[in-house]
């Protein structure tokens, strides 16, 4: 399928699920921060933000619009409230679950797929993240060693934005 296929709804189905699910509770808790003068709301980008990732159209559009609303709402928190509100995001790489297991990995050898393998050679470490290694992120951007970090997406990637390929 080119991407001149792809129907609207599919579009605007994923675009909303990313993009429009991190606006809305960002505005319910940043009401509650903006009233306590204090908070860190952390988003969920993606690697795809930093660098389009083929069929992937409307998710990659998407996580560039949380990456980029993050930053405006980083900046807004601090100007308009409070400078003890934290706004940042995570921009996880290639993690391996459920959702994109036989994305990665070949259902009849175990090997990787003719995708995944293109991932690994572009992934510095060599392999997929695993879901919990998110969490150092996480408990970083909220705790007050985080204090003056706002405004920023951080890869937990790998090393995969970082790599050229050369």
């Amino acid at each position: 399928m080119v991407c001149f296929d792809i129907p609207e709804e599919a579009v605007k189905w994923v675009f909303d699920l990313n993009l429009i699910g991190t606006i809305m509770p960002c505005q319910v808790f940043g009401k509650i921060f903006a009233e306590k003068g204090k908070g860190s709301i952390i988003n969920i980008s993606s690697m795809a933000a930093f660098i389009p990732l083929t069929r992937t159209l409307a998710y990659s559009a998407a996580k560039a619009g949380v990456s980029n609303f993050t930053k405006w709402l980083a900046v807004h928190m601090n100007q308009e409230y409070s400078p003890e509100i934290r706004v940042n995001a995570i921009a996880p790489g290639f993690l391996l679950t459920e959702q994109n297991y036989y994305l990665l990995i070949d259902k009849e050898t175990g090997g990787f797929t003719e995708r995944g393998k293109k991932i690994i050679d572009k992934t510095p470490m060599g392999r997929y993240g695993k879901p919990e290694e998110l969490l150092g992120a996480i408990i970083f951007l909220c705790s007050d060693e985080a204090s003056f970090v706002s405004g920023v997406i951080l890869p937990v990637d790998g090393g995969f934005a970082a790599y050229s390929g050369v």
